[in-house]
């Protein structure tokens, strides 16, 4: 049905800048809702972004500004540009893309920031 690809997870510095990508494929609607989510150990997965067919964006509460959402609709691929990274940033970054009857995650992608 629909599969979600993610990339650019890794080991960074703290201060240091990622750019996570998600390419959906598949039976994919031309409006949905595409965003990022995160989960470190023995947490609640919380809200990083999200952002729609039409370029509408929400951000959590503890992007201060270091993150930007954005999507290339024609790829059907989200993207996350993390700057500014913190110890506190680590976690596993999961894309989800929302559409009617069809909500799907991806398998995550790990982003561990250490010195």
């Amino acid at each position: 049905q629909v599969q979600l690809v993610e990339s650019g997870g890794g080991l960074v510095q703290p201060g240091g800048s990622l750019r996570l990508s998600c390419a959906a494929s598949g039976s994919i609607f031309s409006i949905n809702i595409m965003g990022w989510y995160r989960q470190a150990p023995e947490k609640q997965r919380e809200l990083v972004a999200t952002i729609s067919s039409v370029g509408s964006r929400n951000y959590g509460d503890f992007v201060k500004g270091r993150f930007t959402i954005s999507r290339d609709n024609d790829k059907n691929t989200v993207y996350l540009q993390m700057s500014d990274l913190k110890p506190e940033d680590t976690a596993v970054y999961y894309c989800k893309l929302m559409q009617p009857n069809s909500d799907s995650w991806g398998q995550g992608t790990q982003v561990t920031v250490s010195s």
